[in-house]
């Protein structure tokens, strides 16, 4: 039995999708005026584990995931300049070339991280018209109005407003930046639709002059017009909860009249060396630049599964180094079971069973990826490599590639990674000093990377374990 953690309850709740058989499910995905940095694609390595383990318990799909190419202001509301027309200045090409090359770098950094696209893949500025009649909507059921820079959603007419982020709507407003438009009714109404200044690149005709959408307001127009007025999951990132999704709850329960959405689920933060990530700190890595340092997109993946998708996760190199090592040993453990011959034991069938019970409480992947190790230590057997490969079909970790570890050379012939013999130097250094708390703490790191250290009379010596 599926149970999910919906975050407007804050609970877990048994899953039951609306018609019983095909999951309806809408995923935030990425404004491309930029490439994505690994702690954005922690987010889709949930959304891609949350639709495996629907597949895996027999659900079909129906999924989308919307292209931001318009809209998303520098901040999350409704401030600054829009991000397309940023890059687009700073690249000097035009916001269509920025938004081809980035949606195609996302692709393919999906790819490489074996995460499968939705079955509808959406581009905001393809349903221009569908978010203007959404706007047109609202404000003839009284929640719209305009001003001489936008049409505004009033959040004071949807009494429920916050219950997504558990914030009251007097916090809301107190929280709120002051706005230098005196014509909003509110501080906390957000822009449902934008008027465009002369200098605006991207812009379009509506009831309201030229413009261009509010961010909010397309995941509403399309999850409604691929989706319907309900559907069953909607993800994303927890960054989102404030201010995007408690908008997008708004605006289309407002429009419809009803509960648009059944579950909300939402992946935690990756954090990087305990702080937090982002491209305005300048501290965020892609897949290409965890492949420039010789990691696998595959190790990434598996560093990612090691945390459940509701904790936060902190990304250091040495972490990447541990989860590059235990990739490699997955792969060479599987590989022992491959050719082995099929056995007449059910522990395969019992680690199955722990393997399911881990999933679906609440896509609990670290419990589920320990039962594969568990069950990886058994008697080599083809049994326990066809269940592995059907474990695969929720990890995603081409496990079907499993190969031997490379023979290592003589010990004495190792070439030591220079990571590990600038740990080896410290802590050579800290045992002379006598300071032994941290000799131990830099063992520890260099037993973390795959290595051991082994002390002599005559010094110590280091070799892969």
């Amino acid at each position: 039995m599926l149970k999910l953690y919906n975050t407007l309850s804050r609970k877990k709740e048994v899953f039951t999708p609306i018609d019983g058989k095909t999951v309806t499910m809408y995923s935030c995905g990425p404004t491309v005026y930029n490439y994505a940095h690994i702690g954005n694609l922690r987010t889709y390595v949930f959304m891609d584990l949350l639709r495996r383990v629907l597949k895996y318990d027999g659900y079909k799909l129906n999924g989308v995931m919307n292209i931001t190419d318009v809209g998303h202001l520098l901040s999350d509301g409704d401030e600054g300049e829009d991000k397309m027309e940023t890059a687009s200045r700073r690249l000097n090409k035009t916001p269509e070339e920025i938004a081809a090359f980035y949606t195609d770098a996302f692709v393919k950094d999906l790819a490489k991280l074996n995460i499968s696209l939705p079955e509808t893949v959406a581009k905001a500025t393809d349903h221009i018209d569908d978010m203007i009649q959404y706007v047109e909507d609202l404000c003839e059921k009284g929640y719209g109005y305009e001003t001489d820079d936008a049409v505004y959603f009033d959040i004071s007419k949807f009494p429920q407003y916050g219950k997504l982020s558990r914030l009251k709507l007097d916090d809301q407003i107190a929280g709120a930046r002051v706005s230098v438009n005196e014509q909003k009714r509110h501080p906390a109404d957000f822009a449902l639709w934008k008027k465009a200044e002369p200098n605006h690149i991207m812009k379009w005709q509506s009831p309201w002059g030229l413009g261009y959408p509010g961010w909010h307001i397309e995941c509403s127009a399309m999850s409604r017009k691929y989706l319907g007025k309900i559907f069953d999951i909607h993800t994303g990132g927890v960054d989102h909860i404030p201010v995007h999704h408690e908008n997008e709850i708004a605006q289309s329960e407002a429009r419809e009249g009803q509960k648009t959405v059944n579950v909300w689920m939402h992946g935690e933060f990756m954090c990087v060396d305990g702080g937090k990530m982002s491209k305005s700190l300048g501290n965020t890595y892609t897949v290409d630049n965890l492949e420039e340092r010789g990691y696998s997109p595959l190790a990434f993946r598996y560093f990612c599964l090691n945390a459940h998708y509701r904790k936060k996760l902190n990304f250091t190199f040495e972490g990447m180094d541990a989860a590059q090592v235990s990739y490699d040993r997955l792969l060479d453990a599987v590989y022992r079971h491959k050719a082995a011959p099929k056995t007449d034991d059910k522990a395969a069938e019992k680690y199955k069973a722990e393997f399911a019970d881990a999933i679906d409480d609440d896509i609990n992947i670290p419990l589920a990826l320990g039962v594969l190790w568990k069950m990886l230590k058994e008697s080599p057997s083809r049994n326990i490599y066809d269940a592995a490969m059907r474990f695969d079909a929720v990890l995603g970790l081409s496990l079907s590639k499993a190969r031997p570890l490379k023979e290592e050379q003589p010990q004495q012939e190792q070439e030591l990674p220079e990571q590990v013999k600038r740990l080896v130097e410290e802590r050579s250094a800290a045992r002379a000093a006598k300071d032994f708390a941290k000799s131990d703490e830099l063992r520890a790191k260099i037993d973390a990377l795959g290595y051991k250290v082994i002390d002599t009379k005559d010094g110590c010596r280091c070799e892969k374990k």
